[in-house]
């Protein structure tokens, strides 16, 4: 098998497409016409990570994260980025990020939260517009919970499907929250689509302080449980998912890798 094929499923799954018109995805370090039998997936393709790659013998990392985000001029040893990218192509070892393609997908992120969260009626917070492969798609997520409850209770919600002990939020605790709307990662900029569209919380990673303002401005509340939270067990979801499509390879997420922001 050859990284083509896989990258050929993942680019279905995740359609470039979808892609924010400001970021970084598809493969961004290798060769299509390598072979491939181990994959590993992770969030951010950090130097312990691209240890990690090595020392299992991957041959490709799907990492949700861009390497090379920015225009660079030179790839040296003498910047941890460079050197860990030289290492990687020392090794034979393909990146290929999904990032906002992945965000947006039918079966994406922000879509497996909103069904994590059991909503109904689950449909984008900003539209790609009608037709071709982009129908009916859009960036972010809203739906509806079953039955209205107060901010502070849906917080505890929050807190236990994605298994965090803490998270930050904005708004008054007794608050009516039903229509409920997602942007994983740091997407604080989702709030006026939310704020316009009648939703009373959004839920995304992680906010900045003015951001926060802006919120009670709005009048909508936020939940804030941590970027990695929101994103890394999608990653952990799409090893599982690439497993069973091709059985013969081996595939995982990266156990190296951790949130590094700690929750006292």
């Amino acid at each position: 098998m050859q990284i083509r094929d896989v990258l050929t499923f993942l680019r279905t799954f995740a359609p470039p497409q979808l892609s924010e018109n400001w970021d970084n995805t598809g493969l961004l370090v290798g060769r299509e016409q390598d072979d491939v039998t181990a994959v590993l997936t992770c969030l951010t393709l950090t130097p312990e990570v691209a240890q990690e790659a090595v020392a299992r013998g991957v041959q490709l990392v799907v990492s949700h994260h861009p390497v090379l985000f920015r225009p660079v001029q030179r790839i040296a040893g003498d910047t941890a980025e460079g050197a860990m990218l030289l290492d990687l192509i020392r090794a034979g070892i393909g990146v290929y990020s999904p990032h906002t393609s992945y965000d947006s997908a039918r079966e994406g992120i922000n879509q497996q939260w909103a069904e994590a969260f059991g909503l109904a009626s689950i449909c984008p917070l900003r539209s790609f517009g009608e037709g071709g492969d982009t129908d009916g798609l859009g960036a972010g997520r809203q739906g509806l919970l079953h039955n209205p409850v107060r901010l502070e209770a849906f917080v505890e919600v929050v807190k236990q499907t994605l298994g965090v002990a803490h998270t930050q939020y904005v708004g008054e605790p007794n608050r009516c929250v039903q229509r409920v709307a997602i942007a994983c990662g740091a997407a604080a900029e989702f709030m006026t689509d939310a704020a316009a569209q009648g939703c009373d919380v959004l839920l995304t990673g992680e906010a900045r302080f003015h951001a926060c303002l802006e919120a009670r401005t709005l009048d909508i509340a936020l939940v804030l449980p941590g970027h990695y939270a929101t994103e890394r067990p999608a990653m952990e979801r799409l090893a599982e998912i690439l497993q069973h499509r091709f059985p013969e390879l081996d595939v995982a997420a990266s156990r190296a890798e951790t949130d590094p922001i700690r929750w006292a």
